[in-house]
């Protein structure tokens, strides 16, 4: 085999909703040699064990999808750990692998990367130029560091490292942590639970009019090694040394009321839904323009509907007590 057909590929947060999606997507395309470790066998957070990895691990290429995510919730709750966690790992990664020469890295950052009250879609150049929305302002920064370290080592050392920027994401493998979710996997377990226990109505936060665009994990893997495989040329020729990032989303958006009602009708709930006003919408409204991402050749494959039913269906088989 020739050294491009047996790459090492190292896939950083495989255990996660965007990370065990790309290892699906590269068994599909027939690479083998895909390498993971669990956070017990590799603490992200601690350079001298990141470093080790790397100095023996003679990793090829890099998909930067580990991170220490949540919902509002989580945001609100944890705001210290989601910034100081998020920062040391891509830190880690990202210099370890230059360091170690790694040929290629992908990291993965967020749309909430962009300003609260960015004019709709949100193109790349939006980047920071107003302020972030509050309620996940320590994860977004962590986010944009991120993005700006990749820029730096690509303008300092020429190194070939990439960052996309997903919109909001779901699929199989989310987490459904009752506190701690995003809205979608959320739902999916409140509106399940509320089946089962026979209730008459459902109250969600919010007013359920912020808008929302939300894509399939599995969409998103396939986005991932897309922006991977293109020519470098390609790639560099569609950004600029400092504005490098590319968007990846559907290009539509719905609002939270009509999402809930989606869920509902895909779990089988029949009772009513509320919304409790008193509590945080966060940003009004997150529509990514993915124009620049179409034009280099990929769309999105999931329709919401086919998601919700096959994330559903997942967290039956999966997660849900029997």
């Amino acid at each position: 085999m020739n050294r491009e057909s047996n790459k090492r590929i190292y896939v950083a947060g495989h255990r996660g909703l965007v990370g065990a999606a790309i290892v699906r997507a590269l068994h599909k395309r027939d690479h083998a040699n895909i390498v993971t470790r669990t956070h017990a066998e590799l603490e992200l957070t601690d350079q001298a064990q990141v470093r080790a990895f790397f100095e023996s691990q003679s990793i090829d290429e890099v998909y930067l999808a580990a991170a220490r995510v949540g919902g509002i919730h989580a945001n609100n709750t944890y705001p210290a750990e989601f910034i100081y966690d998020n920062l040391m790992i891509q830190a880690n990664i990202i210099h370890e692998a230059w360091r170690a020469g790694v040929r290629k890295l992908l990291f993965l950052g967020s749309s909430c990367i962009y300003p609260r009250m960015a004019q709709q879609p949100i193109r790349e150049e939006y980047l920071m130029t107003g302020p972030l929305e509050a309620t996940n302002e320590p994860y977004a920064i962590a986010k944009i560091a991120g993005i700006k370290m990749c820029e730096s080592y690509r303008r300092q050392y020429g190194a070939d490292f990439r960052s996309v920027m997903p919109t909001n994401l779901y699929g199989p493998g989310d987490n459904y942590h009752p506190e701690n979710s995003h809205v979608i996997p959320a739902l999916i377990r409140r509106f399940h639970e509320a089946k089962l226990n026979g209730a008459d109505k459902v109250i969600i936060w919010g007013t359920g009019t912020p808008r929302r665009e939300f894509l399939y994990v599995d969409d998103m893997a396939n986005a991932c090694l897309h922006v991977m495989e293109l020519e470098r040329t390609l790639y560099e020729a569609n950004t600029t040394a400092t504005l490098s990032h590319i968007n990846v989303g559907t290009g539509e958006d719905v609002t939270i009321r009509e999402i809930a009602e989606l869920i509902g009708k895909v779990v089988g709930y029949r009772g009513k839904i509320e919304f409790d006003a008193s509590k945080p919408d966060g940003t009004p409204r997150k529509l990514m323009d993915s124009a620049k991402l179409a034009r280099l050749g990929w769309r999105p494959e999931i329709s919401l509907h086919a998601g919700l039913g096959e994330t559903y269906r997942q967290f039956q088989e999966n997660v849900a007590e029997s």
